[in-house]
């Protein structure tokens, strides 16, 4: 004690209100920072106060200089802008939040300023801070207040100061409930309430009632709920544009404002709440509490994306849901419609995969070489998209938000079960897919080597570069890794394919395309029809398609660029790049060891291109799906009880269908 005795003593003696403005300032910073402490204990922090009341209370010449000091700091320091704007966005867009978060995070902060919220960053940086303020006791309250200021109008100055908060505050409310791109995605009935129209009038009935010196409580009671009235509509209104969201596709820029939006209408509600409190110093204290807490959050860059992305998130999911409900296989005659389906996307791919030693033979450089390998895969994976082929690896990045979705049912004992099944289809689906590419693209790309063979008089590759390929796909290699680097490829491309639908339908380009005359006129009313159907039908397949071959193409070349050595390696293109070097030995490639360590890997390269893609789907899913964790024990007890009874469903269809 006799430290902090000391250390306080240091800080009563540099009190001068005559000083600089950044000298004041930095005495209120030092006096807080001491206040702290170790941060370790909010009783240890209590007591500190208790001790620099105590100590200012037994000089009156520190009192004269402590009022002195506090009327300069209130003279000239704008209290308005901690209360009414502190914790939001300079400006309504996302985008330049997040530069103002970085910028706090990367540049140092001058205590030489006039904005109280500059003041108050500096001041009270922490969520301790909120903790102490909030557990000061109302008699030390008083005490500070009495010795700040011992003025009558004291109380009349700080309720000024908190009407000029409330209207800033529902100045900027009124502006972004007026703005175009909120106001026409409201539903028709709140446009038609106007209930924005009414509040500043309704915050100016309240000025006038509490600072009228007749004014009675019965009206000043009436001028305060008719604003709390009119802030719930204003809140219930901006709440329909999110009905307007599932409809018509999410921005994460609108969700932005809106969260600004309803954050302003929490703001005057609380000031409002202190401006009427009977207690009015241990309600400031609850506010500069509340605000040291917004401060803490406003300097999360993470809170700021996954809070405003959450909608977006959940979006993609849903529309992932819907598409990967048509990769689920639940009868005999849906699977083998798959393993059909498999066979004709490996067929595709083994085309894909002479064509790209092809690209190997014209040695261009790492950019151009990646470049045209992702043109290959990107136009293979859309010929097999349009041809309605499939392609196994894609699958469970779309299929994980399908599941996902169902398990907010699991409310009985027979949901579970239900789930478990679908699990199983689920699985059984996978394998068919897989076997369906492998098993074709294989012998596929071994019957065109050995026809261009006997075409050419040549092999495809040279046994150097037949050994290369299996070297590189040795087990014992960094191919699993490879090919669990892909599965997150696989997962990316899903989220793409998931948000360029979501802009295509916000941005209404199916109706553009419908109705605009320029299209209508070129393409005619009917194509021009066709053509939005097509595109609606099928943008999420392009974006996933286009988006995956030129992943696979280019980003081993960046990944050389940077030196970090990554790969990918996909199930099907590996498959037919062993079966392309095999070709080159004939059948004395059952002789040599690479090819069977190559050929072991097959089965892993599946597995994880599938695990992998198909855990982050699923995770992201639960996220947006905001599933609880309760259920996934139940789950997990129910699909190790299936294993155990019946584990060839997990591979093989039922005779009949349940």
């Amino acid at each position: 004690m006799k430290r902090i005795t000391t250390d306080l003593g240091s800080l009563l003696s540099t009190l001068d209100a005559g000083a600089g403005l950044a000298q004041r300032n930095l005495w209120l910073v030092n006096l807080l920072a001491w206040v702290r402490g170790s941060q370790e204990s909010v009783p240890a922090a209590l007591g500190r106060v208790q001790l620099f009341l105590d100590a200012v209370e037994a000089r009156p010449e520190l009192q004269e200089r402590l009022r002195a000091w506090w009327a300069t700091l209130s003279r000239t320091v704008d209290m308005t802008p901690l209360l009414a704007d502190f914790g939001f966005a300079p400006r309504t867009a996302l985008v330049s939040e997040v530069a103002e978060r970085l910028r706090g995070k990367l540049l140092p902060s001058s205590p030489e300023t006039i904005d109280a919220s500059e003041l108050f960053s500096l001041a009270l940086p922490s969520a301790f801070d909120a903790q102490w303020l909030c557990a000061l006791p109302e008699a030390d309250l008083h005490r500070l207040v009495a010795l700040l200021s011992d003025s009558p109008g004291h109380d009349s100055r700080w309720q000024k100061v908190l009407l000029d908060a409330i209207t800033y505050c529902a100045g900027q409310i009124l502006s972004t409930g007026f703005a175009p791109e909120l106001r026409l995605r409201m539903s028709e009935q709140a446009r038609a309430s106007q209930p924005f129209h009414a509040l500043i009038r309704d915050v100016e009935s309240l000025r006038v009632e509490v600072l009228h010196g007749l004014r009675t409580r019965e009206r000043l009671d009436e001028a305060a709920q008719r604003l709390r009235e009119r802030l719930e509509a204003c809140r219930a209104a901006t709440a329909t544009v999110y009905q307007h969201f599932e409809d018509n596709g999410i921005s994460v820029g609108l969700v932005f404002r809106l969260r600004q939006l309803r954050e302003r209408i929490l703001r005057v509600r609380a000031l409002l709440d202190c401006l009427l409190s009977p207690t009015p110093a241990a309600s400031a204290a609850r506010l500069l509490a509340s605000l040291a807490q917004v401060g803490e959050e406003r300097r999360s860059l993470r809170a700021l994306l996954a809070s405003n992305s959450s909608l977006l998130a959940a979006k993609v999911a849903e529309r992932s849901a819907e598409t990967g409900e048509h990769y689920i296989t639940r009868t005999p005659a849906e699977y083998r419609s798959m393993v059909a389906k498999a066979a004709g996307g490996g067929a595709v791919m083994a085309f894909t995969t002479l064509i790209k030693f092809a690209l190997y033979a014209l040695a261009l450089s790492a950019f151009w070489g990646g470049f045209w390998a992702g043109v290959n895969y990107a136009l293979s994976f859309v010929l097999i998209q349009l041809l309605h082929f499939t392609v196994a690896t894609k699958q469970p990045a779309m299929t994980a938000p399908a599941m996902a979705a169902k398990l907010k049912e699991l409310d009985s004992t027979d949901s579970v079960q239900a789930f478990v099944d679908e699990v199983t289809h689920l699985v059984r689906s996978q394998v068919a897919a897989v076997l369906g590419n492998v098993l074709v693209v294989f012998p596929a790309v071994l019957g065109l080597s050995l026809l261009y063979a006997l075409a050419s008089g040549g092999p495809v590759l040279n046994e150097a570069k037949a050994l290369q390929v299996f070297e590189s796909q040795h087990l014992l290699g960094p191919s699993v890794l490879f090919a669990a680097f892909t599965g997150v490829l696989l997962f990316v491309s899903s989220i793409i394919a998931g948000w360029t639908e979501n802009w295509f339908v916000l941005h209404r380009i199916d109706s553009a395309m419908r109705y605009n005359p320029r299209i209508t006129a070129a393409l005619g009313g009917a194509r021009a029809e066709r053509w939005a159907h097509f595109l609606r039908e099928n943008i999420s397949g392009f974006a996933a398609n286009i988006s995956l071959g030129f992943m696979l193409g280019l980003v081993p070349a960046f990944a050389q660029f940077f030196g970090l050595g990554l790969d990918v390696r996909h199930v099907t293109l590996s498959s037919g790049q062993i079966a392309a070097a095999s070709a080159t030995f004939g059948l004395d490639v059952l002789h040599l060891p690479a090819f069977w360590w190559a050929a072991a890997t097959i089965p892993l390269l599946g597995a994880l291109n599938v695990a992998v893609s198909f855990y982050l789907a699923f995770g992201l899913a639960l996220r947006a799906q905001n599933v609880s964790s309760s259920y996934r024990s139940r789950i997990y007890t129910a699909i190790r009880a299936r294993l155990r009874t019946a584990p060839l469903s997990f591979f093989m269809p039922a005779r009949r269908a349940p």
